[in-house]
């Protein structure tokens, strides 16, 4: 009975085979191979990382602004007409994006520290670019669109720059692994000039940023600034619904500095509180008139606007993720919330809260279209806070300091101090993106020395052991040589190697015959 031997044994590369598998559809062995990647592989690794760039700013902006979301609802809402929390599907939408960009990158280092040659699957170039397309063609509405919210971005840094650099670090540090074996590998002094030119420019602008970090995050506690005062944007609008009297009675119970409302005037002539110019929004008035719901605010009766319920939106919508949160009776009340007049927010803040104003334009057919200003005047003095309020309207400014002395005149542009003393401004209220602080930073510098040193120390470390143990230990596998012989690789470089195996046969005491097998091969 004749026994067969198998004449080679391969052993089980399961961690290769997923490796290469995901990344390019290559789960058999003979579709591996070690040879250089080609320039077309390189080019969209260059877009892989490229993109990976690009999503992490991207997923950075929307985890940012997570404080803006309601703001983003509303943009959008002006825009198309119905409100929706577009937040959640826009977060997940980018984090997925961001999260597959660097599964593939990740693969794609992996294969560099294997040695393995790179051939992206052709659906994984697809996903590539449409993620890519994708998120500069959202970069670019944005950028048109809301544009105020990318200044937000560079403020965020102030808090987030001295750990974002520390990461930054450590995983430039942790890429010289593969850069110092990539170094060792090449034989041409040129691509290992580039390459170590290229990375050390990296290292080294990570070790000198600290130096244009400003952030009050890394200050000593003395050289900070006052703590700045809480002013309530609509009132509480997280805790309760807009510009609604719970609302305010939710600021007050915070012991914030001040209140900001909206003011509108109503047919018949009663101040109220709105800051959209249709009752759509914020109250159920497609259900009680839905004939008028395209209607101005303004334009409706105070009986009319009564009858209108001003909270179930803010359950049902729920814009800043809160109401769930909310006690069984705060949700009731929440649920039961009418229009506010402005007299009886009035009386709920006049003992301790200052207030900011601001009106909204009322139609050139309304009956009060002159007299506004003057009717809201009197509700304002009548109930007794004359000295705690800002007035942020430019129209009529004039009229205001003659009937109201005591008001605070409030601006919401960003103009010179001379101009603001020209027009008697006293306070500005401006979006914290415009708002600029030059203290610079006064601890931090030890962590960042500290952290430097580190990383130079381990860099040197890595290239030095990777030298050793890639440029003295060189071995040439036959089958290797074999195998790559359909690979595009030029004759002068497969005949060094093969020339190499000889000798190195020779050396180990290979048999005439397989010397000869190999000769055959490099005379082809």
């Amino acid at each position: 009975m004749v026994k067969h031997q198998p004449l080679q044994y391969y052993e089980p590369q399961l961690c290769l085979s997923c490796l290469t598998g995901i990344y390019g559809c290559r789960w058999k062995r003979y579709q591996r191979s070690h040879d250089d990647t080609t320039k077309w592989e390189r080019l969209w690794f260059l877009i892989l990382t490229s993109s990976f760039f690009l999503t992490l700013v991207w997923f950075y902006f929307w985890w940012e602004v997570h404080n803006d979301y309601n703001e983003i609802n509303w943009f959008l809402y002006n825009r198309m007409g119905y409100w929706s929390d577009w937040s959640i599907p826009i977060l997940v939408t980018t984090a997925a994006g961001f999260t597959y960009i660097t599964v593939l990158l990740i693969l794609a280092l992996c294969h560099i520290a294997v040695g393995q040659q790179m051939n992206l699957h052709w659906l994984h170039k697809i996903g590539l670019m449409t993620t890519l397309i994708t998120t500069v063609v959202t970069m670019s509405s944005i950028a048109q669109l809301w544009d105020d919210e990318w200044e937000m971005v560079f403020i965020s840094l102030q808090a987030t720059a001295p750990f974002l650099h520390i990461g930054a670090l450590a995983a430039v540090t942790a890429l010289s692994w593969l850069i110092a074996g990539q170094f060792a590998r090449m034989e041409k002094a040129t691509s290992q000039m580039l390459m170590i030119t290229a990375y050390l420019a990296v290292v080294v602008a990570l070790y000198l940023v600290p130096l244009t970090i400003s952030s009050p995050c890394i200050m000593e506690k003395k050289a900070l600034g006052p703590k700045p005062a809480i002013i309530g944007h609509r009132g509480a609008p997280m805790l309760a619904p807009e510009n609604t009297l719970m609302s305010f009675q939710k600021a007050v119970e915070q012991k914030i500095y001040g209140v900001q409302a909206d003011v509108v005037l109503s047919y018949d002539g009663v101040p109220f509180l709105m800051h959209d110019k249709t009752l759509r929004r914020t109250t159920n008035v497609e259900e009680v008139f839905p004939g008028r719901a395209y209607e101005h605010s303004s334009m409706f009766n105070w009986t009319d606007l009564e009858m209108l319920n001003a909270g179930e939106w803010f359950l049902r919508n729920d814009p800043f993720w809160t109401a769930g949160s909310l006690s069984r009776s705060d949700y009731l009340e929440a649920a039961n919330q009418s229009v506010c007049k402005l007299a009886d927010m009035l009386e709920v803040i006049k003992d301790n809260t200052s207030l900011i104003l601001n009106f909204q334009d009322l139609p050139p057919d309304h009956p009060y279209y002159t007299s506004y200003i003057n009717i809201t005047l009197k509700t304002i003095l009548a109930s007794g806070i004359q000295q705690q309020v800002m007035w942020l309207p430019d129209t009529e400014r004039q009229l205001v300091r003659q009937i109201a002395p005591a008001f605070q005149q409030t601006s919401g542009l960003k103009l010179d101090a001379e101009r603001l003393r020209e027009k008697g401004i006293v306070k500005l209220n401006l979006r914290y993106t415009k708002v600029t602080n030059e203290d610079p930073p006064d601890e931090y510098r030890l962590i960042w020395i500290t952290s430097d040193l580190i990383s130079f120390v381990v860099i040197v470390g890595v290239f030095i052991f990777q030298k050793w143990r890639l440029g003295s230990i060189r071995t040439y596998n036959p089958e290797q040589i074999m195998l790559s012989a359909a690979v595009r690789r030029s004759s002068r470089d497969v005949k060094i190697m093969k020339e190499k195996l000889i000798f190195s046969g020779m050396d180990q005491g290979w048999s005439v015959k397989a010397l000869c097998f190999i000769l055959q091969l490099s005379l082809c």
